[in-house]
């Protein structure tokens, strides 16, 4: 008999509609496929669903091996290291067959408070019931009561950022019947019955701040609205619990309001500015013995340390406790009673210092992996003889380490369970690319040391490059799966990141956002020309800010890459950045400009995605979106996928895959997503000619 025929792709129908602005033409043929109403949507979106499961079908057998892979690697009964705040250990669990964690704490004993082995545990939250009979669910915030009776949590149920604020009781386990929707930040009073917390508008800006009396029946209080549209606002504290904290921030200002942390509902509500918000400052603000720790970019890009009085900050008057560096990037400082961790930013690499506040003792904590990446973690108390960090590299799995500060003795708490992973069989090393205007730009790679070869092999680039959003190499139980089919993974540490510091973040923003697409390109050319691959062999990813990567990347340079995969792409720049009703829009001017200013207009225009389709052969592509997704709409890559069917003259595929029940993120459950990525690397490995491997 003869072969089935493949179906043919679907066809949105075209209706023209004129988006030109400052003079420069642009119709927008499927500019109709914003409307969720216009029955023409659903339709078209079920379309792209069913052509790319029908392109899938033939090879559903190597998409539930490699999801049973993914499934095996993955240890299912499993507890976090549980990290003590005042009397009590808190810790996750997840069960065997479950998709999402118990959240559960302990009683801590005796006068060290310290876990009792043979303790109960009490369960504050299972997200299993949570999210029994949804088929999406997220849980944003989590904050404990001073006192430990109540909980506030948000959750979201749509994957659109709708998170709903609830409280619990952990005595009783009731849920109030008191809630509020589109929270974004919340922090309790240290009276432990008033909370604090932050409501988003409709375009998902957090802009008011507002306070709660548990109990009370009284309208909550307005406290604090932010009428700048470039800033969102959030509620926290500093880790003393002396302060409430109200940041407002935008892309590239900050501004620190302070309140007493004692103040509930029953006193006025005083808040005051710890230094008025100019262009272009940031910082950061903690608190220890009656003085403000301020991580500031005021002398310098990467940042300084400085204390000021915290009854009168002055900036004028403070203490500089750590220089600027054009060289090393302050990423992070941790501010303890007795010592600070700091972490630094070094050539791209990330370094833990801890610094005795009673000494002035200073060290580094080292490590030794070519790419990694460290952070801080789990340090809920102030007054603590130990540092918590998590270590991941692309070859080690996640790694939570305890660092004895007296003794500066390193105690692993757990590494990550990955059963039938052997890190001994895998690899990885750091290399660079010379981008056009001279600078080198750092990538790293993994590969299975039985599988290197001498001559080119398959390869997966990945790249971000935006926001100032480092991509540090880490560890993914996922990945593994490539890598034993003998695809080399590379992270290309882009400008536009931040990756190496502030500076290069800026050198990849507004009008100069072509560098970030030119070093990707250059990581390309590079890992061609030595011998690492071919473009027949090299496949590429990003997601969101990524994706705007790809669709870039792929206009300038079809011939060099085989492979695309696109999660929730932007690729539809300057008209969603001409719609200010639209989430992020107005606060990302500074980060992409305004259309509406011609000269910010021409360099969006010159690489948007969507804009720049023109006739001709395209890699082949697998683009992922979400129906509910509020940072990156549905549409920008249905219209995208929509475009390029009228004009690519190749027979490679383009896939739209469109999950119509979640957002921005994907799906939620742990085993849901993993059916994701096993779909993704059979796409990749077919069209990497690996599909037998």
């Amino acid at each position: 008999m003869p072969a089935a025929r493949a179906p043919a792709p679907p066809l949105a129908p075209r209706e023209a509609r004129d988006v030109s602005v400052h003079g420069d033409p642009r119709v927008d043929d499927y500019f109709w496929l914003r409307d969720r109403d216009d029955p023409r949507t659903l339709a078209y979106l079920k379309a792209e669903n069913a052509y790319a499961d029908a392109w899938f079908a033939p090879h559903a057998a190597l998409s539930e091996t490699l999801y049973q892979e993914m499934m095996s690697r993955i240890q299912q009964d499993d507890d976090s290291v549980p990290m003590r705040k005042g009397d009590w250990w808190y810790a996750t669990q997840t069960r065997r067959g479950e998709q999402y964690p118990h959240y559960l704490r302990r009683r801590a004993v005796d006068p060290d408070r310290r876990l009792d082995p043979n303790g109960v545990d009490e369960t504050l939250l299972d997200l299993n019931e949570l999210a029994r009979d949804k088929p999406f669910l997220r849980l944003g915030l989590t904050t404990v009561t001073r006192d430990a009776t109540r909980l506030a949590y948000t959750t979201d149920v749509t994957g659109g950022r709708d998170f709903t604020l609830h409280v619990k009781d952990l005595a009783s386990g009731r849920v109030d019947d008191w809630s509020v929707d589109e929270v974004a930040s919340a922090a309790w009073a240290n009276d432990s019955r008033t909370l604090y917390y932050v409501t988003m508008d409709e375009t998902k800006r957090a802009n008011r701040l507002w306070r709660h009396a548990m109990g009370s029946t009284d309208a909550d209080e307005l406290l604090f609205e932010e009428a700048d549209e470039l800033f969102d606002i959030g509620v926290g504290k500093t880790l003393d619990e002396r302060y409430l904290l109200l940041g407002s921030e935008s892309k590239d200002s900050t501004e620190w309001h302070v309140a007493d942390g004692d103040t509930g509902a029953d006193r006025p509500f005083a808040l005051r500015a710890v230094f008025a918000r100019r262009a272009d400052i940031e910082y950061d603000v903690e608190h220890r013995a009656g003085r403000f720790y301020v991580r500031i970019n005021d002398t310098g890009r990467n940042f300084r340390l400085v204390t000021v009085d915290a009854e009168a900050p002055d900036l004028a008057k403070a203490e500089e406790l750590i220089a600027a560096r054009d060289h090393v990037m302050l990423d992070d400082v941790d501010v303890f009673a007795g010592h600070l961790a700091v972490t630094e930013r070094v050539a791209g690499s990330l370094q833990l210092r801890v610094i005795d506040l009673a000494s002035g003792d200073d060290h580094t904590i080292a490590f030794d992996e070519p790419a990694y990446s460290v952070h801080t973690s789990g340090n809920a108390e102030f007054e603590t003889a130990t540092l918590r960090f998590v270590y991941t590299s692309l070859t080690t799995p996640a790694s939570t380490f305890d660092y004895e500060l007296a003794t500066r003795e390193r105690v692993l708490r757990k590494r990550q369970p990955v059963p039938g992973y052997d890190p001994s069989l895998y690899a990885s090393e750091r290399t660079f690319a010379r981008a056009g205007d001279g600078t080198d730009v750092p990538i790293s790679l993994v590969y299975r040391r039985d599988m290197k070869r001498d001559g080119p092999q398959q390869l997966l680039l990945y790249g971000y490059g935006s926001y100032g959003i480092p991509i540090d190499a880490a560890f993914s139980q996922s990945r593994v799966s490539l890598l034993d089919r003998g695809v080399v993974f590379a992270i290309a540490h882009i400008r536009g990141g931040g990756d190496l510091g502030r500076s290069w973040y800026e050198a990849g923003k507004m009008a100069r956002k072509q560098t970030t697409f030119g070093d990707f390109i250059a990581c390309a050319e590079a890992l061609v020309a030595t011998g690492r691959t071919t473009a027949a062999m090299l496949a590429i990813e990003g997601g969101s800010a990524g994706g705007l990567l790809m669709g870039a990347v792929v206009n300038q340079r079809p011939k060099l890459f085989r492979a695309v995969v696109a999660q929730v792409p932007f690729v539809d720049v300057v008209t969603t950045m001409l719609d200010e009703t639209m989430p992020l829009t107005v606060g990302e001017f500074i980060e992409w400009g305004n259309p509406k200013i011609a000269e910010q207009y021409a360099w969006m225009r010159a690489y948007s995605p969507y804009d720049n389709l023109e006739p001709g052969a395209y890699p082949a592509m697998l683009v992922r979106t979400g129906l509910n997704d509020t940072q990156v709409a549905y549409w920008e890559p249905a219209k995208y996928v929509a475009r390029l069917r009228t004009l690519k003259s190749d027979d490679r595929p383009l896939l739209l895959k469109i999950n119509l029940e979640v957002g921005h993120g994907g799906a939620s459950g742990r085993f849901d997503a993993l059916r994701e990525i096993a779909e993704d690397d059979v796409f990749l490995l077919i069209e990497l000619g690996l599909v037998g491997a």
